[in-house]
């Protein structure tokens, strides 16, 4: 995988975590959740732009309208609930 893809993986996994237990509760994913970073994910590998812009600058939305909707509740959950957990790693996605 790209370098540049492994930051904002990782942040990815971060903040569908934070949604996960805090909209559906358990420890771990649930199936939804599951299914959203596994898309997540292979979108992100398959991303033809180097370098890779942010999703919301990109001419070419490869999300799913459906899943594009489920992501930017995710990060509008987890964002400000980053600061305070991760505050370096969401300093860093908040630049990039």
């Amino acid at each position: 995988m790209r370098k540049d893809l492994e930051g904002e993986l990782q942040t990815l996994e971060l903040m569908i975590g934070l949604y996960c237990r805090g909209r559906h509760g358990g420890r771990g994913l649930c199936r939804a959740c599951g299914e959203l970073l596994a898309y997540s994910r292979e979108r992100l590998q398959r991303c033809p732009r180097d370098p890779k812009p942010a999703c919301r600058a990109c001419p070419v939305h490869c999300y799913s309208p459906e899943r594009r909707a489920q992501i930017r509740a995710v990060m509008r959950y987890a964002g400000p609930r980053m600061l305070l957990r991760r505050p370096l790693l969401a300093l860093k996605h908040y630049f990039r």
